[in-house]
């Protein structure tokens, strides 16, 4: 999503564009995730919750956290660094910086569709939903803080058979619920898909199954070196390879660790029909209708980008869910995913321009690449196009 938001914004600005894919269109964080456009839910992740939750968290193999038991220096020293960034101060500075961003995202959605690409955003509330009152305090409490910072926010709080009455797939199980109204959800997938179709017909090239080794400064521009025969001369280019965005980066002096925190999903039949997005955030799930069906995602494993899915995963995310929902043919189990998000230790993506002239970023975003992505690209296209740097993205340039 970053990536091709990008290409379509800087096109808008009369650009040529080359995208260059490692592996395919929607192959990487994109396919397979919850597919929310959820301001009201965008938050650095370090956060005192989360470390506490987290040094819990670590103990239980049933947990939506995990992290692998094996000697990893770079891991740990993400993890640490991490740490060392969840506290209420640093979590409200970041939260000022993402405020700027939030409000206009999804702005950011309706200014692509008008513009030709084929898919749309469905406007939908998120349910929250809880087996026991007291477990809803840390999100009312995260939506006040997040409200704090001047951000709209608009929730309704429902009993269990109130918000039984709009989303009837809840269980009996479920005792209260908070519905955050004003957000959107799309099918990631074929949004990404439809992006580059809008990309493709405005005269971009997109160039798939070509990795790219290494860039550097042309003077005047820029070489891509890829495993092709010839590099790529061009005025200039934009890494937006999410969590193997170092590789490219650190040469041009990006130095903030970018770890792969994996999310899974799997999709199942519901009777009734899923009609908008369930979130359950003591087992982390998200739940949103894609094709029919209701994809089931969440977890945030620390591993390596490209390590195989572990089937150990889904089981703990079913385990979890199901006895909040009803009316689930678990038996149709099926599309199960693993992605890697790109998670920095400061919980802020990293969006600018680098140390090299002509070489910018555009990544980091953790779990909020789809919702931030098509802003990312209008704001970054603007720095190339113009040299001039958009405030909302000061808090996030890449070599802080």
């Amino acid at each position: 999503m970053v990536g091709l938001s990008c290409a379509w914004f800087l096109q808008e600005a009369g650009v040529d564009v080359v995208v260059l894919d490692r592996t395919g269109v929607a192959a990487g964080a994109s396919w397979g995730n919850a597919g929310w456009l959820s301001p009201a839910l965008t938050v650095p992740l370090p956060e005192p919750a989360v470390l506490r939750y987290g040094l819990k968290a670590m103990a239980d193999h049933r947990s939506p956290l995990y992290v692998p038991a094996r000697v990893d220096p770079r891991l740990w020293r993400f993890l640490l660094e991490f740490s060392r960034h969840c506290t209420p101060r640093r979590w409200r500075s970041g939260m000022a910086a993402y405020r700027s961003l939030n409000e206009q995202a999804l702005a950011a959605f309706d200014q692509l569709e008008a513009g030709g690409v084929r898919a749309r955003s469905q406007p939908a509330s998120i349910f929250a939903a809880f087996a026991r009152d007291r477990e809803a305090e840390g999100l009312l409490d995260e939506l006040r803080l997040v409200a704090g910072t001047g951000q709209q926010i608009e929730i309704e709080l429902l009993t269990g058979n109130q918000a039984r009455e709009r989303q009837p797939l809840l269980s009996d199980a479920v005792t209260l619920a908070v519905d955050v109204r004003s957000q959107r959800f799309i099918n990631p997938g074929a949004y990404v898909a439809a992006l580059a179709d809008s990309v493709r017909a405005r005269g971009g090239q997109i160039r798939e199954g070509v990795t790219v080794h290494a860039l550097r400064d042309a003077k005047p521009g820029v070489l891509v070196e890829t495993d092709g025969a010839a590099p790529l001369h061009g005025e200039a280019a934009v890494i937006a390879t999410g969590s193997w965005m170092p590789q490219l980066a650190a040469p041009h002096g990006v130095r903030t660790l970018v770890q792969a925190g994996r999310g899974y999903s799997f999709s199942v039949e519901t009777d009734p029909p899923a009609e908008g997005p369930l979130y359950f955030p003591g087992a982390r799930v998200a739940c949103t209708p894609v094709d029919g069906r209701m994809r089931i995602a969440g977890m945030m494993e620390f591993r390596r980008a490209d390590d195989p899915l572990d089937a150990r995963r889904i089981g703990v995310i079913e385990a979890a869910t199901r006895p909040l929902l009803q009316g689930v043919d678990w038996s149709s189990r099926r599309d199960e995913w693993v992605g890697p998000r790109p998670v920095t230790p400061d919980g802020l993506p990293l969006i600018g321009a680098t140390s090299t002239k002509g070489i910018f970023v555009a990544g980091g975003h953790g779990m909020w690449g789809i919702t931030l992505g098509p802003l990312t690209g209008r704001l970054l296209a603007h720095q190339i196009t113009t040299g001039r740097t958009p405030v909302e993205i000061v808090p996030f340039n890449p070599l802080r």
